[in-house]
Parts: C-alpha cells; sequence; structure tokens
C-alpha cells in the first residue's frame, strides 16, 4: 500500500485543485503535508527536500526561461496595438467573396496572431470580441462560428513561438537527458526550444490547411450556415491598405522565427527581438500612452510571476513525489503494460488530455511531464515528436467540452443570444480533425522530426 502513496498524492492534488486552491500552493502544500505525514510514520526521508534550494537556483539560473516574460510582453503589447483588429477588417474584405470567407479570415488571422502572440486566453478572447459579432450578423451559424473561433485561438499552443513550447522544451529537455543517463549513456544528446519550434511548424500549418480545408467544404455543402458576405461598396480593401495591415506581424514573426531557424540568435534572445519589435509596432501606431505601457508591464508581471511560483510549487511536489519513489512506480507501471512503448504513450496522453480538464498547461508541463517524460524517452520515443503530440493533445483538451478552457473563454464574451451548446456542437468538427492530427502524427512521425533534422 506505502508504494502507492505517490499516485494518492496526485490524485489528492487534482481534488485539492478542483475545490478551487491556487495551483501553486496547492502543489507545494499537498506535497509538504505528505512529507510532513510520511516522516512522522518513516516512510519519507526530510533529506529530499534538502535539495529545494538548488532546485530554485537552478531555475533562476535557467536564462531559458527569461523566454517566457519577453513572449508574454509581446502577446500583450501586440494585443494593445489594435493590430488584430485591421488584420482581421482587411482579411474579411480579401476572402469576403469566397464561401466561407469570413470563417477563412478568422483562421487566417488567428494563425498570425497564434504566432505572434503564443497565449491562448488572450487569442480567444480577442478574437470573440472582434469577430463573433461580425459573423452573427453576416448570417453565420452561431456553431460555425464559435467554433471555429475557440479552435483557431487555440492555436497559439502548438504555432511558434507559443509558451506552452518554451515551457515544455526546458522540461523535455532536461527529462531527455535524464532518461539517456538512467540508459548509461554518459554523453547525452541534447534538445533544444528551439527544435521544438521547428518541429511545431509543418503539424501547426498542417492544421491551419485542415481548417480552411474544413470551412471550405461545410460552406459548399451547406451555404445557409456560412453565406458569402455582400459586397461592401463604402469599405473596399486597396493593396496599400492590405500591406499596412498584413506586413507589420510577417515582419515580426519572421524577425523571431526566422532568426532561432537560421541560428542567429536563441529562443530567449528571439524572445527578446520579438517584445522590441511589438514595443515598436505599438508605438508606430500611437498605441503606446504612459497608461497603457503601464498596464503591459502589470499583466506581464502577472503572467510571469503566476508561471514560476507555480514552477516552485512543482519542485517540492516533484522531490516529494520522487522521495514517496515515485519515478521507479511509474517506470514499472509502464514497463509492465501490455504493448510496451505504445500504451504506455497512449495512457499518458489520455490522462493528459483529462488532465487539461482541470488543470492548464502550465501546471501540466511542470507536474506531469516531468514524471512520464524521462520513462518515455527512456522507452524510446523522440522528444521533439513527444513534445509535438503533448502540444496538440492539450489544445484538443481544451477545445473539448463541457470543461474546455477556450469554450469558457469565448462564452465569457459571446453575446447572450449564443447558446453555450452552440458553443460546444461547433468545436466538436474541429476537435475531430486535431485528433485526426494526431492519428498522422503517431504513422508518420517525420511530420514533426524531419524539419529539425534538416534545419540543425
Amino acid at each position: 500500500m506505502v508504494e502507492y502513496i505517490p499516485l494518492l498524492m496526485f490524485a489528492v492534488v487534482c481534488v485539492v485543485l478542483m475545490a478551487g486552491y491556487p495551483v501553486a500552493f496547492s502543489l507545494a502544500g499537498t506535497a509538504l503535508l505528505f512529507a510532513l505525514v510520511g516522516n512522522m510514520t518513516g516512510h519519507f526521508d526530510m533529506a529530499f527536500l534538502h535539495a529545494l534550494p538548488n532546485r530554485l537556483y537552478g531555475t533562476i539560473d535557467n536564462t531559458t526561461l527569461i523566454a517566457v516574460p519577453l513572449f508574454v510582453l509581446m502577446g500583450v503589447m501586440l494585443e494593445k496595438s489594435k493590430l488584430a483588429e485591421d488584420l482581421l477588417d482587411s482579411m474579411s474584405l480579401l476572402f469576403g467573396k469566397f464561401k466561407g470567407g469570413l470563417g477563412i479570415s478568422v483562421v487566417v488571422v488567428g494563425m498570425l496572431l497564434a504566432a505572434s502572440t503564443g497565449i491562448v486566453g488572450a487569442t480567444v478572447v480577442t478574437m470573440g470580441l472582434m469577430s463573433l459579432p461580425t459573423m452573427l450578423k453576416r448570417g453565420y451559424s452561431p456553431s460555425l462560428a464559435t467554433g471555429s473561433i475557440c479552435a483557431t485561438g487555440t492555436l497559439g499552443q502548438i504555432i511558434p513561438p507559443s509558451i506552452a513550447l518554451v515551457l515544455l522544451g526546458d522540461i523535455l529537455s532536461s527529462a531527455y537527458q535524464q532518461a539517456q543517463l538512467s540508459m548509461g549513456i554518459f554523453t547525452p544528446k541534447t534538445m533544444s526550444i528551439g527544435d521544438l519550434f521547428v518541429g511545431a511548424i509543418i503539424p501547426g500549418l498542417l492544421l491551419v490547411v485542415m481548417y480552411i480545408g474544413y470551412l471550405v467544404i461545410i460552406s459548399r455543402l451547406k451555404p445557409e450556415i456560412a453565406p458569402v458576405a455582400e459586397p461592401d461598396t463604402e469599405n473596399t480593401l486597396s493593396t496599400i491598405r492590405l500591406i499596412q495591415s498584413l506586413l507589420p506581424p510577417v515582419i515580426l514573426i519572421v524577425a523571431v522565427l526566422g532568426s532561432i531557424l537560421t541560428g542567429i540568435a536563441t529562443p530567449t534572445e528571439a524572445a527578446g527581438v520579438g517584445a522590441l519589435g511589438a514595443t515598436l509596432l505599438a508605438l508606430s501606431r500611437g498605441q503606446l500612452s504612459v497608461e497603457r505601457l503601464r498596464d503591459v508591464a502589470r499583466s506581464t508581471t502577472e503572467v510571469t510571476s503566476m508561471v514560476f511560483l507555480i514552477l516552485i510549487g512543482a519542485a517540492v511536489f516533484s522531490l516529494v513525489f520522487r522521495g514517496f519513489g515515485g519515478e521507479t512506480l511509474v517506470e514499472e507501471l509502464f514497463r509492465d503494460m501490455p504493448g510496451g512503448v505504445i500504451t504506455a504513450t497512449l495512457v499518458v496522453m489520455v490522462v493528459i488530455f483529462l488532465l487539461g480538464f482541470i488543470l492548464d498547461f502550465i501546471e501540466i508541463t511542470f507536474v506531469v511531464v516531468p514524471i512520464v517524460g524521462p520513462v518515455l524517452l527512456a522507452m524510446g520515443l523522440d522528444p521533439i515528436w513527444l513534445g509535438i503530440m503533448i502540444a496538440i493533445n492539450l489544445q484538443t483538451s481544451f477545445l473539448t467540452p463541457p470543461f474546455g478552457f477556450a469554450l469558457f473563454y469565448l462564452r465569457g464574451v459571446a453575446p447572450d443570444s449564443v447558446r453555450t451548446g452552440d458553443i460546444y456542437r461547433g468545436v466538436i468538427p474541429f476537435i475531430g480533425i486535431q485528433v485526426l492530427l494526431m492519428l498522422m502524427l503517431a504513422l508518420y512521425p517525420s511530420l514533426a522530426t524531419w524539419l529539425p533534422s534538416k534545419i540543425f
């Protein structure tokens, strides 16, 4: 019975989180309570907690994590610069004459926003406030409109530069080295955040193409739910206007990703380029007042503080989990499963999917991935492939009713005329598309691993 204490710890944390307590304190508090009881009963050695200061210093000394506040700053700054509003207007005029054109515009703009901000909640809320009223006004069915907005908003999970990929890359890099050392490889290979960024490009673009393909097909099969927009004679799209709205985000994306792909900059340095570029963009558009700069700084500090406080709580949880023999337990459970690595991977993906209902990607990345990552990687999985699969899996979880985070975000800004059932029905086809993409990645892992192998 004692050997199953780590699983009981994990279950208690989930219950505490569902009760509404803050994540960082739930992780650390539960772990310390179990450690105290375990020490009193002779089942836990407090020496494990002596490693906590070194863990925290390692976090402070980790230059890779500097990318987090910089990418958050970039996203918040772009959100305040009204870039998305101008871009959506231009794309709507460009694609409006096609069947499903407005939906296609939403996907294209959402893709550019995802590549510019990397923050799921901000993209869903922004697109919901801007495009949902317009889509409903032009005769789109509430389910198709809300489904396309929710699905597009979650692209920030998979399209780089994504905060999720930054954190996943850092955790998987450590897990990969740990897995190789456990296999007796004392000159381990490395995996960087840049590898994960490059690996996500093809799956991310493929997902966008599949979204657009679905919208084109459904608008032809059921033209009444995605009507062609009436031509607007008063508001026309000139080449200059299209360039003015499209060029800034494209230049920013090229500057950030291009500097990583060409090896000019590390992901952390590229994040600095992105933050500076977003600031200059907001300044050039006259959107950067002292008050707005204060709001941006406050939002960035709040998000960054939350991330690192969760990281501290996860470090405490990880040490206590290891002290109770959790890593050995997980390894034995996985190795005893029939079907080997395939079954183990499937079980992990199902667990992460279900946890996505109650935990944010940050908690899952810091708590679950360090536990299962080394075991799966030691069983022969490619770290880039595993990272992309986890990111898409979480993206799917965030869309799935009734607990998907993206659904809650959109419900908060949607008009009362849009029913919750409409949102639930609307996301189902997009969930199917994401599951299809995961199946494609499972059958053809090179979709994620080919590009990094060629570039790096």
